[in-house]
């Protein structure tokens, strides 16, 4: 550990082993133990743990009370086995978050991206991987081997199940349960969630042209308002939208789903084992 610009709380706790980078600093009774790696002008609030295996990228703040880096909630794990949380850049964890490291089984990292913000009290479990630009609303929770894609939206007090994947730029209501996957650009909603429709005021965010918009809202109808099953829909979709790299994107990610889609209110979920 160099001290070159470290400003270290006299009750904070650092284990000689931590790797801490110019501009680091940790508030009050904060602890950070001997495998942790951070990066330049890391913020570390008070009385936060920081352990295990993991790595946090420069510029991020760590917020009261924040325990990154502690053991999976899973039954399976042993404190010999060889697991890793890589944190980005630039990214904002609140009050009281909890974020855990990968599993043997999963691939041994969780991995979160950059420019992200994860609110107060949200949980992200073992083996997620976060892309960039995502929001997680006060007591959002991941599930494990959870995937989320770049500028995805999870409002408050919602819960994504296990090994569900949110496509980029989707959108999910403040209360829900998401136990399917959510189609990129739609917004979805309720207990369980539901797709409501695409995610206009986010598209319109990231500059996507008017023309593209009217695409996505095309092939969101095909999928969802028309009663075809999902190799059906994607075959419509094909023959009538003129393709495009969200087209493509979107096309992609629906025939790839493990889990099925969240589908529209009072429309079936296309088998989630269909020949697509």
């Amino acid at each position: 550990m160099t001290m070159e610009n470290i400003n270290i709380h006299k009750t904070a706790v650092i284990h000689r082993d931590a790797k801490l980078s110019s501009g680091v600093s940790v508030g009050p009774y904060s602890v950070i133990e001997g495998s942790v790696t951070l990066g330049d002008n890391v913020r570390i609030g008070s009385h936060c743990v920081v352990t295990g295996q993991t790595t946090i990228g420069r510029n991020c703040k760590v917020y009261t009370g924040a325990v990154i880096g502690s053991a999976p909630q899973d039954k399976k794990f042993s404190y010999d086995d060889n697991v890793f949380l890589n944190i980005g850049e630039n990214n904002v964890i609140r009050e009281y978050v909890t974020i855990n490291p990968g599993t043997l089984d999963g691939g041994g990292k969780t991995v979160i991206g950059s420019n992200n913000l994860i609110m107060a009290y949200s949980h992200v479990a073992h083996d997620c991987i976060i892309g960039n630009n995502c929001v997680m609303a006060n007591a959002a929770t991941l599930g494990g081997h959870v995937t989320l894609e770049d500028s995805a939206v999870i409002g408050g007090l919602s819960a994504v199940h296990q090994f569900v994947h949110l496509g980029r730029l989707s959108i999910i209501g403040g209360c829900s349960k998401v136990v399917q996957d959510v189609l990129p650009f739609s917004m979805c909603d309720g207990h369980p969630a539901a797709a409501i429709n695409i995610n206009t005021v986010g598209l319109k965010r990231a500059q996507v042209s008017p023309e593209t918009i009217q695409k996505v809202k095309k092939a969101f109808r095909i999928l969802f308002r028309l009663g075809l099953s999902r190799a059906h829909a994607l075959e419509k979709i094909a023959n009538e939208i003129e393709t495009c790299p969200e087209i493509e994107h979107l096309v992609f990610f629906a025939k790839t789903s493990k889990r099925g889609l969240c589908s529209a209110p009072n429309v079936p979920s296309p088998n989630p084992d269909d020949d697509v």
